[in-house]
């Protein structure tokens, strides 16, 4: 298996891509981002919507898989994710691993951000929880970030990883709706708002997944 990293972008071939031929010999190019996420597919949906290629998650290619994330790191966990289903399907998988990293808490909740008390727990108490956590502690030791790596899974073999990271505070209350996860409370000072408060077009931008995934659309589009 031949395995590249990049952070941001870097010039990169590949030249394998699925094709699925349709009635009447026009050919669809299909690539599954494993997630069901809604918030998220959005956010991947909007990125790459230049890419001319059809994107779908999970549920729209009518996947149902329990992957065990036991990697030890993000960059781990999106690698076991796209191979997964890569497996499963032939196709192109892309995956991510994020989370959030809060300094003061010696970088929790981490690679555990969506299992952080529980994956059924309502992201308005977890975050609550953290803001009760860092009670009394002062903006300059509430620095955090999310970090994002995305892993491309080939059916050669190949796998491709990209990273993206936004740095931030915690801030003292839960504020916006145009976000999810821990959006609500992650705090850009020199925006003066939180992830969830800024609009579609600026989050993709200055996001964690948005800069990886536009890192990875890079080594993509010139194969479709």
């Amino acid at each position: 298996m031949q395995e590249r990293v990049f952070e941001n972008s870097f010039p990169v071939c590949y030249n394998f891509i699925k094709f699925t031929k349709e009635k009447g010999g026009t050919v669809s190019r299909r690539i599954i981002f494993a997630t069901g996420n809604q918030g998220k597919i959005r956010e991947i949906k909007m990125i790459l919507a230049d890419l001319d290629v059809e994107v779908l998650s999970l549920k729209e290619a009518g996947i149902e898989a329990d992957i065990v994330e036991d990697g030890a790191t993000f960059k781990e966990n999106a690698v076991i994710k796209a191979k997964t289903i890569m497996e499963m399907t032939g196709d192109i998988v892309l995956a991510d691993d994020s989370g959030l990293e809060i300094d003061y808490l010696n970088k929790e909740p981490g690679i555990y951000s969506a299992r952080y008390m529980g994956e059924d727990t309502s992201y308005d108490i977890k975050n609550n929880n953290l803001i009760g956590r860092l009670n009394g502690v002062p903006d300059e030791e509430r620095t955090a970030r999310f970090v994002c790596v995305i892993a491309a899974a080939f059916p050669n073999g190949d796998i491709l990883t990209t990273k993206g990271t936004i740095e931030g505070i915690i801030g003292y209350e839960i504020k916006g709706s145009n976000g999810f996860g821990y959006d609500p409370i992650f705090y850009l000072p020199q925006y003066q708002c939180t992830t969830a408060e800024l609009d579609m077009e600026l989050k993709n931008e200055l996001s964690h997944r948005g800069k990886a995934l536009r890192a990875m659309k890079e080594q993509l589009k010139n194969k479709f």
